[in-house]
């Protein structure tokens, strides 16, 4: 290690030393787990948007809104149940193609579910924001503002910025060899 390279290091609760930037392949069960459980963390968020999609059309604002509002809101609670479907999937997938049985195509099957299914999440947010800034404020201008907003936000944080991560780690890699 060179003078320039110092290890960055912590405690942990008993007093031992901790590398902060040291980096592991996770086994396949610890691979399987964390997509089990990333699913699991998703899913009562987006039922319980689902959910409040559903009872808004018994709303008086709902009825007071244009007809192209609510088209949006119909593509936003469609969008929204194929997300939910898209997340479900490597359960139901599991539990009937490979019970017992873990793989790292299981995995990455899995994986590609879960970021698609956040993919179309965000859309369909992004349209939901739209028909309640519009509904709330009259304003065209404002709503898509918004909606564009959030979009770029989602962008950012669970594209851009996942992706620079892992280039980033690319290159420490590369440097290590």
């Amino acid at each position: 290690m060179n003078p320039q390279q110092t290890p960055r290091s912590s405690r942990d609760y008993n007093g031992a030393d901790i590398a902060l930037d040291e980096e592991r392949r996770e086994s396949l069960e610890e691979e399987f787990r964390s997509t089990i459980e990333e699913a699991r963390m998703v899913l009562p968020g987006v039922q319980a948007l689902f959910g409040f999609q559903l009872i808004a059309v018994f709303s008086d604002q709902f009825r007071a809104l244009p007809p192209s509002s609510v088209d949006v809101h119909i593509g936003s609670l469609l969008l929204v149940a194929v997300s939910i479907a898209l997340i479900m999937t490597p359960a139901a997938y599991h539990r009937i193609a490979q019970r017992g049985w873990i793989s790292r195509s299981f995995c990455r099957l899995s994986s590609r579910l879960i970021a698609m299914a956040m993919v179309v999440l965000s859309i369909g947010i992004c349209l939901e924001i739209y028909v309640v800034v519009r509904a709330s404020t009259y304003s065209f201008v404002a709503a898509r503002a918004l909606g564009l907003g959030a979009m770029a936000t989602f962008v950012a944080l669970w594209l851009v910025y996942p992706f620079v991560a892992k280039v980033s780690r690319w290159k420490r890699t590369l440097r290590k060899l």
